[in-house]
């Protein structure tokens, strides 16, 4: 199963009120393992950016001045995600603003029946904890030391990450790939263990010498119990 896991950020809050789409990073998961493969652009959005967007993403008009515009990448970015499940933190932020510019250069917007909310999960996980993105990190001990200011690729990577958490872990996808399978493959996360040497069965069965010294203990006894029980 093939899942896109992505990101974005932007001049503001509400594409309507004309705030615009500056990046985006996707990262492509199959069988909810990350395959290496990932999308990543920035985007001039011809206009200013408000310093408290700036102060989140660190991204400023200067910079991206010499970007393409989205509708210049849009094709490549169709083409990576193709029909694929998308997953997003607070998803419908990110198809909002998605959809919004699909819809300016003219291509048609993204189904959301593809969407994959991780907001929405983490709170039927865990009602009344915290939710953002470096609290579930937190939780569920993502490394993201290296995160100083939201990036969309930085911020996809460790979505993926905890979408695969809340998903049931790593355990899901235990079995190898087709092409690795076989009669001596070991399952994946079983390849390092120790192995254990079986011992054989031990007989508890007296032996004939052991029988022997009974008998013998037996009839030195006097007046046992039992001789006195009638058959």
């Amino acid at each position: 199963m093939r899942e896109i896991v992505f990101d974005t950020e932007t001049t503001g809050l509400n594409p309507r009120n004309g705030d615009r789409l500056v990046e985006i990073g996707c990262v492509e998961l199959v069988n909810r393992c990350e395959t290496g493969r990932t999308f990543h652009a920035w985007f001039n959005p011809d206009r200013d950016m408000p310093a408290e967007a700036e102060a989140v993403h660190g991204l400023s008009a200067r910079f991206l001045s010499d970007k393409p515009r989205f509708h210049e990448g849009a094709a490549d970015f169709l083409a990576f995600i193709g029909d694929a499940p998308l997953i997003a933190h607070n998803a419908t932020f990110d198809f909002g603003f998605l959809n919004a510019e699909l819809e300016e250069c003219g291509h048609p917007q993204v189904c959301m029946t593809r969407m994959i909310d991780t907001l929405a999960i983490a709170r039927t996980r865990h009602p009344g904890a915290k939710h953002s993105l470096d609290a579930l990190c937190s939780r569920y001990g993502i490394d993201r030391s290296h995160r100083v200011k939201h990036g969309a690729l930085l911020d996809a990577q460790l979505l993926a990450q905890l979408y695969v958490e809340l998903m049931g872990g790593r355990q899901i996808g235990l079995m190898l790939p087709a092409e690795e399978s076989g009669a001596d493959a070991a399952p994946v996360g079983m390849r390092d263990v120790v192995p254990v040497t079986v011992r054989p069965m031990r007989s508890f069965t007296a032996s004939p010498e052991e029988l022997a010294r009974h008998a013998a203990f037996v009839a030195k006894l006097v007046d046992p119990l039992w001789s006195t029980v009638d058959a």
